[in-house]
């Protein structure tokens, strides 16, 4: 029977008007393991993002602008309806349930996978509405579901980091206590990585572990399986007097939590951890100390990020190169065997340990569907003519990056050269960016999608998103954007530290994509009388494909950025370059 039809089904069963499936674990994670994709295996829409709400009739899909091509074809013919988030007439999923759905109706879900916040902002909007909290209808009709993952954990040291857990812990606490807090629980995989200085594997490209932690003003309570920690893990949680409790005890401990003020980010923590706790204790709704604390590199991590981007930019140069020389002879290139090509050559590089998040690699009009992911059904052969857009980027020991390069593979259009140097234009503008302290990713988005805009044109996304150090290859609160989506939380003002992706482009359905991205950190530019000035430096070092550029609509300032870009790229990677490959570069990195 089909999966949606059997769980439709179910809820006849179960007497309940609609359930809500969204992409999250536990821990409202962006990445899913496979366990976790109970809407990528009731939908076939494998996107990173999206929510879907099943009624005893109808199904429908909500997913915001990357994945509004991807999304369409993926659910064609399975009876779902693309709620297209973000546009014009279209409700949000908490608007839909409040207008369509009668007094007393029951919505179900999985409170565990739900995020607090969500549930409380529906029950505002209707008061009317039942909720079931408990119904877990997926492990019903889910014969196969994959296993929990499992992988052992192991600590950076000191010398990556730059902070110890101790120094963390006594800045969380800091905050705590400004916030009149007497515990803290702390539900985030990534900043439970980032506070214990640990890494694991237990999501896809995420090196993070399952894990919930409780925080008071003398005790630090982590929540894992214990099986997860060899015994230099082990001694070193001992060491920092970190109490270790199974992964499944957590719950039944939330239950014994009474008379707190409980400082909780309810946009993490899932609805089951709020209703365990709020009955007995102060809820102290806020954002996660760690967020901030961990988006601010301190220096070390920022000298480590840039010896990282140096290894990732040889790899891709040395890829790009590879595309280049052999895109007019016999060697046959397709996107799985440039993604696989890539793979390995960072691989290669010293202190590697996974990539960031599975290869973009888009030929033609695949490179118009932003999250593009490359199947042997769909697999392109690269010719010699058109856009190859190539979205990578991998976890080393000393930072994580985050690349697109679109590559000219042969002669352009005039449209297409126009296309790609506007582009262009819009990265510059936004790297070259001077602004006083206070101000938000909101006040610069103009400065990249700008000139894309007096084309008459946009792109349904933001233009940049925070990068974590061996984390997340998406991390708030820093980024950039037209206007607010609550749910990503990237508008928190700059502040020196915080790496950044700059990423602009032109999708056209069914023609092509393109897309150049470099990541910047922020830093301080000078002080006057008017205030303190803030700035940009790019630490993402591989050419920007001067066969796709129409130079004449570069202003001499555009050209100079580019050609200073450019030698740096050059002063950067070229050391570690053969002899055949240093010159190509050179040639790559000339001036215009």
């Amino acid at each position: 029977m089909d999966k949606i039809k059997l769980l439709q089904k179910k809820l006849i069963q179960n007497e309940i008007d609609a359930y809500i499936v969204p992409s999250a674990d536990e821990h409202n994670s962006e990445y899913l393991s496979d366990y976790y994709k109970a809407r990528s295996y009731l939908s076939g829409f494998t996107g990173s993002a999206g929510t879907l709400l099943i009624t005893q009739k109808k199904a429908f899909l909500w997913t915001d602008g990357r994945y509004y091509i991807q999304a369409s074809k993926q659910i064609e013919g399975k009876g779902i309806t693309l709620m297209k988030q973000g546009t014009t007439g279209v409700p949000t999923l908490s608007e839909f349930i409040t207008t369509n759905f009668m007094e007393n109706s029951v919505i179900a879900f999985d409170g565990k996978v739900m995020s607090a916040s969500f549930v409380l902002n529906l029950l505002k909007k209707d008061r009317t509405l039942q909720i079931n909290d408990s119904l877990d209808l997926i492990s019903e009709i889910w014969e196969d579901r994959p296993r929990l993952p499992f992988s052992f954990l192991y600590k950076l040291e000191d010398f990556f980091t730059g902070c110890t857990f101790k120094q963390k812990l006594e800045s969380i606490r800091k905050e705590m206590l400004k916030e009149k807090a007497t515990l803290h629980i702390l539900s985030s995989l990534e900043d439970q990585a980032w506070l214990y200085n640990l890494r694991a594997n237990d999501i896809p490209h995420t090196p993070v572990f399952f894990a919930f932690t409780i925080i008071d003003i003398e005790n630090c309570h982590l929540f894992i399986e214990r099986k997860k920690l060899d015994k230099l893990v082990e001694k070193y949680l001992k060491e920092n007097n970190i109490i270790v409790h199974e992964y499944t005890e957590f719950y039944e401990y939330l239950k014994s939590i009474n008379g707190k003020s409980i400082l909780i980010d309810l946009n993490k923590a899932n609805y089951t951890i709020y209703s365990s706790i709020i009955a007995q204790n102060e809820i102290i709704n806020h954002e996660d100390p760690s967020l901030l604390l961990k988006a601010i590199k301190n220096d070390i991590e920022i000298k480590n990020l840039k010896h990282a981007h140096i290894k990732d930019g040889v790899a891709f140069t040395k890829l790009m190169y590879y595309i280049k020389k052999n895109i007019t002879e016999e060697t046959a290139m397709s996107e799985i065997s440039v993604t696989n090509y890539l793979y390995k050559l960072r691989q290669s590089q010293e202190s590697f340990v996974d990539i960031s998040f599975e290869t973009i690699c888009a030929y033609k009009e695949h490179g118009a569907m932003m999250h593009y992911s490359a199947t042997q059904e769909t697999n392109y052969t690269l010719e010699p003519s058109d856009f190859l857009l190539i979205d990578s980027g991998g976890h080393y020991l000393d930072g994580t990056t985050d690349i697109t390069r679109t590559l000219a593979l042969g002669e352009l259009s005039d449209i297409q050269k126009l296309h790609f140097t506007t582009v262009l234009k819009s990265v510059i503008a936004l790297s070259e960016a001077v602004f006083l302290k206070g101000v938000k990713g909101l006040n610069l988005d103009i400065l990249a999608r700008g000139p894309i805009w007096k084309l008459y044109l946009d792109y349904k996304c933001g233009t940049g998103h925070g990068v974590g150090y061996l984390l997340s290859v998406h991390e708030a609160p820093n980024g950039f954007r037209w206007q607010i989506v609550p749910e990503r939380n990237d508008s928190t003002v700059f502040i020196p530290g915080m790496v950044t992706t700059n990423e602009p482009g032109i999708y056209l359905e069914n023609r092509y994509g393109i897309r150049i991205e470099n990541e910047m950190v922020c830093i301080e530019k000078g002080k006057s009388e008017f205030g303190e000035f803030l700035g940009f430096e790019t630490i993402t070092y591989a050419p920007i494909d001067l066969d796709a550029i129409e130079v004449s609509l570069l202003s001499t300032e555009e050209k100079d950025w580019l050609n200073q870009y450019h030698k740096t790229v050059y002063k950067m990677i070229s050391p570690y370059l053969e002899d055949d490959e240093k010159d190509w570069l050179k040639k790559y990195t000339r001036e215009i």
